[in-house]
């Protein structure tokens, strides 16, 4: 009777207690470390501007990220919950969740890594000092960089207004860039491996948002000044295909990658 007594007061605290430990895992969406892209980058990149996935939806997969607006209309970026659309215009706000995106790349961040560095780099020499410290060149990396700059350049394409839309690398011209000195801010971006080459842009992708939330874009070079490293180290990712007549009859053979690299540094050559 004694060994019962014990037994039946142990399953009875393990039963309260299963309630408390099913909460708290709900309640930490970092359990599943996994990228999340709404879109596919090479459609993107090849005209694809109508969104598709509600920004309600996206916050449901990640508190971090970038991706585009609707229409083209800018650049989006994604910290702590919060989105920001920087306009061609150069005027950067935040936006509610009840817009759509044509293509966005979102993960719950926690740093897994922190360093400190006043040591000023180039965008290039960033970029560098970043593939020093991330050893595993398969990995995909979620990355904050925050503190001071001593220049950053963004810019942002402005809203596409008919279809057939023109492929994003035949849209430079119109691209509009903003310069910032001396300014206090952050980037929020990734380093994605080349085997995710298609539905991702492998590499560096940055986009920028300043302290005061009124300067963003995506970045086209920088000078950093004092600045904190945060990276977060991801195990999967996940993509989320648009169900929608154009994306079912996009041409999916040309290969787009030298339309990336013009895109992502801002020029044809």
């Amino acid at each position: 009777m004694k060994y019962y007594k014990i037994y039946s007061t142990a399953l009875v605290l393990l039963c309260l207690c299963r309630p408390t430990l099913h909460a708290q895992q709900q309640a930490n969406p970092k359990s599943s470390n996994t990228l999340f892209t709404a879109g596919h980058a090479s459609a993107f990149i090849g005209g694809l501007y109508n969104a598709y996935y509600p920004y309600s939806k996206l916050k449901l997969q990640g508190d971090f990220g970038l991706g585009a607006p609707d229409k083209l209309d800018g650049e989006l970026l994604i910290v702590r919950g919060k989105l920001y659309q920087t306009q061609a215009t150069g005027k950067t706000f935040e936006i509610p969740d009840t817009g759509r995106t044509p293509f966005s790349v979102v993960n719950f961040f926690h740093a897994d890594q922190v360093v400190k560095t006043a040591v000023r780099m180039t965008k290039d020499k960033l970029y560098a000092y970043l593939d020093s410290i991330l050893p595993n060149q398969n990995g995909i990396y979620a990355i904050h960089v925050k503190g001071v700059f001593g220049a950053i350049k963004t810019r942002a394409f402005p809203e596409v207004k008919q279809k057939p839309y023109t492929p994003l690398a035949g849209l430079l011209p119109l691209q509009r860039f903003f310069d910032f000195s001396n300014i206090k801010g952050e980037l929020v971006g990734y380093r994605i491996p080349g085997y995710m080459e298609g539905p991702n842009i492998t590499g560096y992708h940055f986009h920028f948002l300043s302290d005061d939330k009124k300067g963003g874009g995506h970045i086209i070079d920088l000078l950093t000044d004092e600045i904190l490293i945060e990276i977060d180290e991801l195990h999967s990712f996940t993509v989320d295909i648009p169900q929608t007549k154009d994306f079912n009859s996009f041409d999916f053979k040309k290969d787009r990658r030298e339309e990336v690299r013009q895109v992502e540094n801002g020029k044809a050559n």
